[in-house]
């Protein structure tokens, strides 16, 4: 189920953009990259608990769990 209300709200910032839900996702995914490469402690830890199934967490991993850490404040 959050699978789909992720696939939802991609949709919508594409489209409220003007922009390809693939652009998105691709700019989504150089902004995980990069903040994946900062050296500070807390930030890798943060990354440390993204659950994920393969090496690099995808789009939808990142934005579940940062909905949960934030559900949970």
């Amino acid at each position: 189920m959050a699978n789909k209300k992720i696939e939802s709200a991609l949709r919508k910032i594409a489209k409220n953009n003007g922009v390809s839900e693939a652009e998105v996702r691709r700019e989504i995914e150089l902004a995980i990259e990069d903040a994946r490469e900062n050296p500070d402690p807390g930030i890798q830890a943060f990354w440390k608990g993204v659950p994920r199934k393969g090496d690099k967490p995808t789009v939808e991993d990142v934005i579940a769990h940062i909905a949960e850490t934030i559900d949970k404040a």
